[in-house]
């Protein structure tokens, strides 16, 4: 995960809200993906707990619906003339088969919706922390309506310094490319911040199981 390809996510916007509605609110933008792929060798952590859990518990899983399937669907064509003389048994065990098929059938999206819980239980201790920080930069600072990045217009351009994402990274102690704390503490009295003479790129996300 390059943090260099963090830049452009957090500078996208850089000049602060001059309406009157912003006037009377504080308005700051977060980005929780942002966060979490600071968080130093997550995407590796994930990955290798990604694919252990889908050759091993997911593999194993579909090696046994498989087999549970080819059993239930011999012993139904072997008592199909007996079955068809109890209407709620065969009914039953034409549920159990169609029911079996159709998970293997769908095997693909099963497992992608599996390998993404399985990511969300992972990443949940991370988000934890983030929230509470968050909780924490939005009391400090006294914000009173926090967006989501994602959510701003391409046309808005709000003030680095109401970047929640940079916040609460600093709250963390995650580092952060030094383009981008630079910018921010110049917009927020810091240290001057240094030119760049090529643009900032975009943040990697952590991936998606």
């Amino acid at each position: 995960m390059k943090k260099g390809l963090l830049v452009a996510a957090i500078l996208l916007v850089a000049v602060s809200f001059t309406n009157s509605a912003s006037a009377q609110a504080k308005i700051g933008y977060f980005d929780d993906q942002s966060v979490i792929a600071l968080f130093p060798g997550i995407q590796e952590k994930l990955d290798t707990v990604l694919q252990s859990y889908a050759k091993d518990s997911l593999q194993d899983e579909y090696n046994y619906t498989l087999k549970d399937y080819q059993v239930k669907d011999s012993i139904f064509k072997r008592d199909s003339v007996d079955l068809s003389k109890r209407p709620k048994a065969l009914q039953m065990a034409t549920d159990d088969l169609n029911r079996l098929k159709y998970k293997l059938i769908n095997w693909q999206t099963y497992q992608q919706e599996a390998m993404q819980q399985k990511q969300e239980q992972l990443l949940l201790p991370y988000r934890q922390r983030i929230a509470a920080a968050l909780s924490e930069v939005v009391a400090e600072n006294k914000y009173t309506m926090v967006l989501k990045a994602e959510s701003l217009s391409p046309y808005a351009q709000p003030s680095i310094a109401d970047n929640l994402t940079i916040r609460v990274a600093m709250k963390l102690k995650l580092t952060l490319p030094k383009e981008v704390e630079e910018a921010f503490r110049a917009a927020t009295g810091g240290a001057p911040a240094k030119a760049t003479s090529a643009p900032a790129k975009a943040a990697a996300p952590v991936k998606k199981g």
